[in-house]
């Protein structure tokens, strides 16, 4: 099945990024000294820019969020075998903010950047999977 050229395109733009996301979360924790702030945001980064990718292959339109929970949503909304892997992601949603600007909380410690960045790494395969190869980065 032939599949619109621009589909594939805003599609594949958004799985890129998110690829680079991705790859910029495992450089920033493993750096030294370790940035695991900017490892979780960046994990956060990839799983929304992931989902925003399985949203515009679909058609749905998302809007300006960074939250997880609504884009998960949308998401299970079309395969519903993703609720549970959504519910997981909705924990990053918060990284966006946290550990971002001078007076935030503390960094997240080692243990919680890279099971952030594996949990990220777990929901891009799940949707790349769903996807037409020529969508992935």
């Amino acid at each position: 099945m032939k599949h619109d050229p621009e589909l594939i395109a805003e599609t594949s733009a958004w799985l890129a990024k998110a690829d680079q996301d991705l790859r910029m979360a495992s450089l920033a924790a493993d750096t030294q000294p370790p940035m695991y702030g900017q490892a979780a945001y960046h994990a956060q980064q990839a799983t929304e820019k992931t989902l925003k990718g399985f949203l515009t292959w679909h058609e749905v339109v998302f809007g300006k969020t960074h939250n997880l929970f609504a884009l998960g949503r949308a998401c299970t909304d079309i395969d519903p075998q993703l609720c549970d892997m959504m519910i997981h992601a909705s924990r990053l949603t918060d990284y966006v903010w946290k550990y971002r600007y001078p007076g935030d909380p503390a960094d997240p410690t080692e243990q919680e950047a890279r099971a952030a960045i594996a949990l990220s790494k777990e929901i891009v395969t799940a949707i790349q999977s769903r996807l037409p190869s020529e969508t992935h980065p």
